[in-house]
């Protein structure tokens, strides 16, 4: 066997060594948790690694959505209305949450923009790539789906309570002034 030169072997190892952690942390994330290791290998090999400088934004608001992302290492802030007066953080996401997931169940335009705070590495996973496993594998179709959509069901829960919060805080406070005519 050929020794391998310092140029191939880091870059053979940097790809192995990424895997490993993809691996790691896809296992981590609720919706691949209880998946079978040769699923979640198969997932791994679907996943997209990119790494992102400070600032850069991952997709804007009103754009089409293709796919899901991971944090793997760094941060990320959710916002409405990004870069205009009035932009609100709703989120801000760290190693191991996910988001765009609704990407994955319908063809429809980002609800809000995604950009990273600090250096980033996200790993994605793209609509068409993921269905045509699914396609090839309904069996583990059905589990990420009924998975996705009891994640999907936690969040609106969670969405629900946030507006009823802010429509009791906005009740209140029209209690509190004074009526004038």
């Amino acid at each position: 066997m050929k020794p391998v030169s310092a140029l191939w072997g880091n870059i053979f190892r940097d790809k192995h060594q990424n895997r490993r952690h993809s691996f790691a942390l896809l296992k981590r994330i609720p919706l691949f948790s209880e998946l079978q290791r040769n699923e979640l290998r198969q997932i791994e090999r679907l996943v997209h690694l990119r790494s992102y400088r400070s600032g850069e934004v991952v997709f804007w608001e009103d754009e089409p959505g293709v796919g899901m992302y991971i944090v793997q290492q760094g941060q990320v802030g959710i916002y409405k209305d990004y870069g205009k007066p009035g932009q609100r953080e709703m989120e801000k996401l760290q190693a191991g949450d996910f988001f765009g997931e609704m990407a994955l169940l319908a063809d429809d335009f980002r609800q809000a923009t995604a950009v990273t705070e600090g250096e980033t590495i996200l790993l994605s996973l793209i609509h068409p790539e993921l269905f045509d496993l699914f396609d090839r594998k309904p069996h583990l179709g059905i589990k990420l789906l009924a998975f996705l959509a009891t994640v999907m069901a936690q969040r609106l829960r969670k969405s629900d309570q946030d507006l009823q919060r802010l429509a009791a805080g906005s009740l209140s406070d029209e209690n509190r002034k004074p009526n004038v005519p």
